[in-house]
């Protein structure tokens, strides 16, 4: 993430165990992916914007001891957890920097660039895919992942989920964000410089744990902002969070959180 920008999302520890739990809400639609795009061992990939670094460490598994990557994300808690689960899991091929990403660059061009969940916080999306693509090697690839927040639904009907999708979008918006920013991203990819961009489409579904547990922790996570934004007041955040939490609780609802868009590209050469 960039430090320029304020993150809806309060992150260090607590942010870290819901990125926990987004990656196993997201890991089997990051690892389809991959595994369309190819990852090629040996490769040296960048996560850009990399959070508690678990789509790094997936990407170090894949490339083996002759790649590497690096992680570079502004929140220094959340990386100091990465690199101590990195250890433990005998990863040596992955490190992680604590860096502006708008304004870091890599010491040398790599095969892979990879952002998830990171263009949507972004004022300039298009400027950080530029520089990716300067960054890449000829044929190296660009892969990036991000939402499509109005693509969320609940059934039956819940208004403190319409409020939550509302709010957090105000939110976005309002730090210069763009929480719809995934039916974009082919074209940005495109704009960039770009070629052979392909799509896909990944949505989360569930009536027990899983994008539900994500969707009440993400609206306790986004409280703080939504205080400081003046969207609402304590008294409204409160009912509202209970409102939705009891709902999610419901084995009998169905929802699907929003839709992520997944979009990939390789540098001309």
């Amino acid at each position: 993430m960039a430090a320029d920008t304020t993150y809806v999302i309060r992150g260090g520890a607590q942010g870290r165990e819901r990125l926990r739990l987004l990656s196993s809400v997201m890991g089997p639609g990051t690892a389809a992916l991959l595994d369309a795009v190819g990852i090629a061992p040996g490769s040296h990939c960048l996560d850009v914007g990399c959070g508690g670094g678990d789509v790094a460490m997936a990407l170090a598994r894949r490339v083996g001891p002759a790649g590497r990557v690096t992680g570079v994300d502004f929140d220094e808690a959340k990386l100091a957890i990465a690199r101590g689960e990195a250890e433990a899991a005998g990863l040596r091929n992955v490190a992680f920097e604590a860096a502006d990403v708008t304004a870091w660059a890599p010491s040398a061009r790599v095969d892979v660039a990879y952002a998830r969940f990171l263009l949507a916080h972004l004022a300039g999306p298009a400027a950080l895919l530029a520089t990716l693509a300067r960054h890449l090697r000829p044929g190296g690839t660009v892969i990036v992942e991000d939402v499509d927040f109005r693509g969320h639904f609940t059934e039956p009907p819940c208004a403190a989920h319409d409020r939550y999708v509302a709010l957090y979008s105000d939110s976005l918006r309002a730090r210069g964000g763009d929480p719809d920013i995934g039916p974009r991203l082919p074209g940005l990819l495109r704009e960039a410089g770009f070629e052979d961009v392909r799509v896909r489409l990944h949505q989360p579904v569930a009536t027990t744990g899983g994008i539900k547990d994500l969707t009440v922790t993400t609206l306790e996570l986004v409280g703080e902002s939504l205080l400081a934004d003046g969207l609402l007041d304590r008294a409204t955040l409160d009912a509202t969070r209970e409102a939705l939490a009891g709902h999610m609780a419901d084995p009998r609802t169905v929802h699907g959180g929003p839709r992520v868009v997944q979009a990939w590209g390789r540098v001309p050469g």
